[in-house]
């Protein structure tokens, strides 16, 4: 029961199950605005317009993100056809990937029991398994920063021979440059940060000559620079844009709205890590120790983990996602304390989790309760509360199980209980939320407003942008007065939008009484402003969030 690391049958079992049901898991559920559906429509309109170069959303110029993800799900789309799981895939991966990495990487460095307990919390860890579901850039981001940082440790280790120690320096400089065409420069700024403060902290100067420096950088900008040269020669905007406007503009003014407390990321940590959150503590004081040999390993994660967490807490703008390039190195961590960890600290952890489950049980009569501005939307909530009642009583049957594995010194059954817990109540909590993300996409109107269209049926969307629906309608809309995330790219092509209600009624009124039809999606409050204007409007379809409405 102490050596499951030694069973291949069991190891290599356990990551077939892990790739089979989360690469199931990600066409179960509709594509949820915004992100998702952002992020799929640009994979769309790329592979459609066949631009690889000039990223675009609904047709317009939209270059906040490098276009990494964006070529992954057009890939994804032009091998495997359009869907929801073909969106999904390239995140899919990148969290698998990351899983096998860390895995590896805590094989290599730390021995066979810390590789098989890092893929385990790694693999289970809330926050990760969720984004590994989800199409979004953050797990793109994440999954490069785990190549980089598995592969500098691997390179790094004492035993490395000279040979290999290049090859994996080699690796980690291309998951640089791959990160920096997942999300932008700090795909190379986080990683170097993080070098600088540990050679400070460990005193390792001499690391700097183990990196390959001239065969890095060449690999490096080989990787990285030609989509920069080629959309900046293109779209002579582009640079300025992307390397001021969404870089240092972004982190230190708050000009998108997402500012937080300076507590924000400690509440998306203490769940996301769930359920190994008992240990966390444990394992950052224990990185503290020095450990025998030149390079330190367990300093090197910490400061990983560290550096980015409050790098993105000073930051002036935050999302849940930015600190998910952490995991990997907190996992590792985990693996690395839990291999030593005392009964009461395993006692510990089992009984929070226990704990958790407890009070999920408790909580799930008050899902119905949540505020929400749409109140034909609780019977959604009500819909959700037997997913959440059984991811509930999962945590607390494998908080159960794993005390009394811990109590009876069963290290190994212990970790094991606890990451099955952990990942099956995840899945639970993603397969539950379908019907809330179907009704946000709006796809239950997709087939009524599809029967009104003709090819050059024009579709305007007036005050709002369906991030989702365009995916599933296929099309791009006209956008009416509305701006938000399009700014710069209308500011270089305004004949693209209307951009006032007023002018969107003369359009609308002239097609009807020339007898061309336009659909256009609206809200319940544009409706009824149209409807005293005596605008001509027929009902075409409708739910809690949007009007489809036809001219004719």
């Amino acid at each position: 029961m102490n050596d499951l690391h030694n069973n291949k049958t069991l190891v290599w079992s356990l990551l077939a199950a892990l790739i089979l049901i989360s690469l199931y898991m990600l066409g179960y559920r509709t594509l949820v605005p915004p992100d998702e559906g952002r992020y799929a429509e640009m994979a769309r309109e790329m592979l459609a317009s066949g631009d690889w170069i000039t990223t675009r959303l609904n047709g317009i110029k939209y270059f906040e993100k490098p276009p990494l993800q964006t070529w992954m799900n057009a890939l994804s789309f032009a091998a495997f056809g359009l869907g929801d799981w073909q969106a999904r895939l390239w995140t899919g991966v990148c969290g698998l990937l990351g899983v096998v990495l860390t895995a590896h990487a805590g094989r290599k460095v730390f021995g066979p029991r810390v590789g098989l307990y890092a893929g385990l919390i790694l693999g289970s860890s809330l926050f990760w398994v969720a984004s590994g579901q989800i199409d979004s850039l953050d797990m793109s981001l994440s999954g490069m920063m785990a190549i980089c940082l598995c592969a500098l440790l691997i390179a790094q280790r004492d035993d490395a021979a000279p040979g290999e120690r290049r090859n994996w320096m080699l690796v980690c400089w291309a998951g640089m440059a791959l990160a920096v065409l997942a999300k932008g420069l700090i795909g190379l700024v986080l990683p170097g940060a993080v070098l600088v403060l540990y050679t400070l902290a460990a005193r390792d100067w001499a690391i700097w000559g183990r990196l390959h420096l001239g065969k890095g950088l060449l690999l490096f900008f080989a990787v990285a620079a030609p989509w920069f040269v080629l959309v900046g020669l293109k779209n002579p905007e582009q640079p300025h844009f992307f390397f001021i406007h969404e870089h240092f503009e972004r982190f230190l003014l708050k000009t998108h709205h997402r500012e937080g407390a300076w507590y924000y990321f400690f509440a998306m940590l203490i769940p996301g890590i769930m359920p190994w959150l008992g240990l966390l503590p444990q394992s950052l004081a224990g990185a503290l120790r020095r450990a025998p040999g030149a390079f330190q390993p367990k300093l090197m994660l910490l400061v990983w983990a560290v550096f980015i967490f409050f790098f993105f807490s000073y930051s002036s703008s935050k999302l849940p996602g930015y600190i998910l390039p952490i995991f990997p190195a907190l996992a590792l961590l985990l693996a690395a304390y839990l291999e030593t960890a005392s009964r009461p600290n395993r006692v510990g952890a089992a009984a929070l989790l226990l704990v958790v489950g407890a009070a999920g049980l408790a909580f799930v009569p008050q899902i119905v309760k949540i505020s929400t501005k749409h109140a034909s939307e609780l019977v959604l909530l009500q819909a959700y509360q037997p997913w959440v009642l059984a991811a509930a009583f999962v945590a607390l049957a494998g908080g159960a199980l794993a005390l009394l594995h811990a109590r009876h010194l069963r290290r190994d059954m212990t970790v094991l209980t606890l990451a099955c817990a952990g990942f099956l109540a995840t899945q639970l909590i993603l397969a539950g939320f379908e019907p809330y993300g179907k009704h946000r996409a709006g796809v239950a109107l997709v087939e009524r407003i599809q029967a009104e269209l003709a090819p050059d049926t024009k579709i305007y969307s007036v005050g709002t942008y369906e991030q989702s629906l365009t995916f599933y309608l296929r099309r791009t809309v006209t956008l009416v007065d509305y701006r938000d995330e399009f700014t710069f790219g209308l500011q270089q092509q305004p004949e693209l939008s209307i951009p006032t209600v007023d002018a969107f009624v003369v359009q609308w009124t002239r097609d009807a009484q020339a007898g061309v039809r336009d659909l256009a999606i609206v809200s319940d409050e544009v409706y009824a402003d149209l409807q005293r204007r005596g605008v001509p409007l027929r009902l075409v379809a409708q739910d809690s969030r949007r009007i489809v409405v036809a001219n004719r």
